[in-house]
């Protein structure tokens, strides 16, 4: 039996406690995720764990209860909050169903009156969660109710095959509105998540993703959403080009979504912004690239091309010869799969005579090509071509035909591990920037992800990925480390207060800033100074 994560919130211990023991949870068809002992802490936990109910009181320092049920409705659209409280207050109430909370209970709640509320949410997420799930339902339905002439026409323009006049006659024809000043890409693809039940690995997850997306975009953001294959493809319609720091929120809203819901890794890869229709191709073109990186970043995130390669719009791929597997294996691939690219492209070069012109041609395209991932990554062409970096009009004659495949494999290479050295470098030195910001605001009490991210010019989930898996901890983990360290210092070479301490390291509520040192020391502030003046006359 599939078990639903549960949270409980509430700063006194006891009652934590006596909660946990109340219940069989399991038995209920939920598993106990966590406590927290107030709503910051809450929230912190639920962005590292995948909860589907919280159960929280109402009066709580720091972030009380209905704050918190506030927060996590903007951000989890699923998840359920049951809130309760010691104060028969009407005006609490009327919050509560305002928030949309599942139950609103008065203490003291009694075993009875747990079990009858967790068995009611349980029902309310089993017929939520399976009409996402049940596809032998679901599938006849979707496949007679799509609008499958439109999805076809928006997915010829995005593959490049209609543009121009021809493509507006035909959106006006089916009567869709693309109109807007800005536009983005994005593609989404769902990979199972197995463990227990092998009957799943056949399910098709393309249909409830959509639907999924669907759900939870209406309302929130401009779009048209298609399915191709085994992905689902969303345009953006955006007032600005500011726009996009919304897209890439909602994205990672949906992939956090996905696990729950679908028990499946969902990566969303995004595009750049455009400005026409006709550029629909290259930012469709952009979002697949970006999700090639799947392999190297991994997947259940958002891959934002602009996070992953600066400056990459260019043209689209041109002339007879098809360089895509080529410059995938460079960007992307390790020694086998660019052997077996240069492998296939010769192959295609040889099949037919080829003419002086015609070669020359073809390797200009191909140096042009070649320059594109150069410039993407900032790179100078001397790094890789050497002496003859600047001769692009005669490069062409130091190579023939016969020697293109051992000079195509000696670039190649070259590129492969300067881009792989390029990409950690990136890494190592964001993650620098990012520790050295935190190092020098850490006092200022609004720091948080997002004013970083802004800072650095990243999408949050691009940064959370790369900082948590190069620190070892998430941004929150590594401020809060920060800040105690500077907090301890003050400690032992000052006499202020414990409250003017909590300002000095950024917290503007003394209470929670002993909460939070206790919970890394073990013990208060004040007991922590006291120990350490002890030790120090003993050491005398």
């Amino acid at each position: 039996m599939e078990l639903y994560n549960v949270l409980l919130v509430d700063d006194e211990a006891d009652v934590l406690l006596a909660m946990k023991k109340k219940i069989n949870w399991e038995a209920l068809g939920f598993c106990l995720a966590g406590t927290a002992e107030n709503g910051q802490e809450a929230l912190e936990m639920t962005e590292q764990l995948h909860i589907d109910v919280v159960m929280t009181d109402i009066k709580m320092p720091y972030m009380d209860g209905l704050t918190l049920c506030r927060r996590l409705k903007e951000n989890y659209r699923n998840m359920k909050v049951i809130i309760y409280s010691g104060f028969d207050d009407f005006e609490f109430a009327r919050e509560a169903v305002h928030l949309e909370a599942e139950e609103y209970l008065l203490k003291p709640i009694s075993a009875k009156d747990m079990q009858e509320v967790f068995a009611r949410v349980k029902n309310k997420l089993d017929q939520e969660y399976n009409e996402y799930r049940n596809l032998s339902r679901l599938s006849e339905y979707y496949r007679k109710s799509l609008p499958v002439m439109r999805e076809q026409l928006v997915m010829g323009i995005l593959e490049g095959h209609l543009s121009g006049e021809r493509a507006k006659a035909m959106m006006e024809t089916y009567e869709i509105e693309l109109d807007a000043p800005f536009y983005a890409v994005s593609m989404l693809y769902a990979e199972e998540d197995i463990k227990d039940d092998a009957d799943r690995a056949a399910r098709f997850l393309t249909l409830p993703l959509k639907d999924m997306v669907q759900d939870y975009l209406r309302d929130k953001i401009r779009f048209f959403s298609t399915s191709f294959l085994d992905r689902v493809i969303v345009v953006f319609l955006l007032d600005s080009p500011e726009s996009m720091e919304k897209v890439l929120y909602h994205m990672d809203q949906i992939c956090k979504m996905g696990f729950r819901v679908l028990k499946a890794s969902v990566t969303a890869a995004v595009s750049q912004v455009c400005t026409q229709t006709d550029a629909l191709h290259t930012a469709y073109e952009e979002a697949a690239g970006a999700m090639e990186y799947k392999t190297i970043l991994g997947s259940g995130q958002v891959l934002y091309i602009n996070d992953i390669e600066p400056c990459s719009r260019e043209a689209d791929f041109a002339g007879e010869y098809d360089f895509r597997e080529l410059v995938r294996a460079v960007k992307l691939g390790d020694r086998t799969e660019t052997d077996t690219a240069i492998f296939h492209f010769m192959k295609s070069i040889r099949k037919d005579t080829i003419s002086p012109g015609q070669y020359q041609l073809l390797f200009m395209e191909l140096l042009s090509e070649l320059m594109k991932i150069i410039r993407a990554y900032k790179l100078q062409p001397g790094q890789i071509f050497g002496e003859h970096a600047g001769s692009w009009q005669e490069f062409y004659k130091y190579i023939s035909v016969d020697e293109l495949e051992n000079w195509l494999q000696e670039i190649c290479t070259k590129l492969r591990h300067t881009l792989h050295h390029e990409r950690r470098d990136s890494t190592v030195r964001l993650t620098e920037q990012a520790k050295a910001y935190i190092r020098e605001h850490y006092k200022e009490n609004d720091l948080s992800a997002d004013s970083l991210c802004r800072h650095l010019n990243v999408s949050a989930a691009y940064f959370s990925t790369i900082f948590k898996r190069e620190v070892g901890m998430s941004f929150v983990a590594y401020l809060t480390q920060v800040r105690l360290e500077h907090a301890v210092e003050l400690l032992r070479t000052t006499e202020d207060k414990t409250y003017i301490i909590a300002s000095q390291v950024g917290y503007t509520e003394p209470n929670y800033f002993s909460y939070v040192f206790k919970k890394q020391y073990g013990i208060s502030p004040s007991r922590y100074r006291a120990n350490m003046v002890s030790q120090e006359q003993k050491a005398e």
